[in-house]
């Protein structure tokens, strides 16, 4: 499985990015994904995750009510629009896959992306 995220880049602060993650190397029933990040000299943190199905979505208390996660499934993608972005949004996104439950434990999470930066400059 080869998760591939696109879409990140250098916005200001108030500004809408939406970030891609492209799943390529197997076919079937779809897996759970999740958005995570990790800003310079923090701990990778939870963001947002999406069911199979699409209708159950889960977001940090952080972005919720800027962030959405969504399934693209013309494109076979998960999005992340992000709005109202933040100083703190500041990061290198990645895109995760889960054969389980959606979940905001980044160890429940089997496959992982290379990443994609977005800065948010003020």
């Amino acid at each position: 499985v080869q998760l591939v995220e696109s879409g990140g880049g250098l916005v200001q602060a108030g500004d809408s990015l939406t970030l891609s993650c492209a799943e390529s190397g197997r076919t079937g029933i779809p897996f759970v994904k999740g958005w995570f990040r990790q800003a310079p000299g923090k701990d990778r943190e939870f963001v947002a995750g999406i069911n199979r199905s699409g209708n159950t979505r889960i977001y940090a208390e952080s972005v919720k009510g800027r962030f959405t996660i969504s399934r693209d499934k013309a494109r076979n993608t998960v999005d992340l629009q992000m709005t109202l972005a933040k100083p703190e949004d500041t990061a290198v996104y990645y895109c995760a896959a889960s054969s389980n439950f959606v979940s905001r434990d980044y160890l429940d999470y089997e496959y992982w992306g290379q990443g994609t930066k977005v800065t948010v400059s003020s």
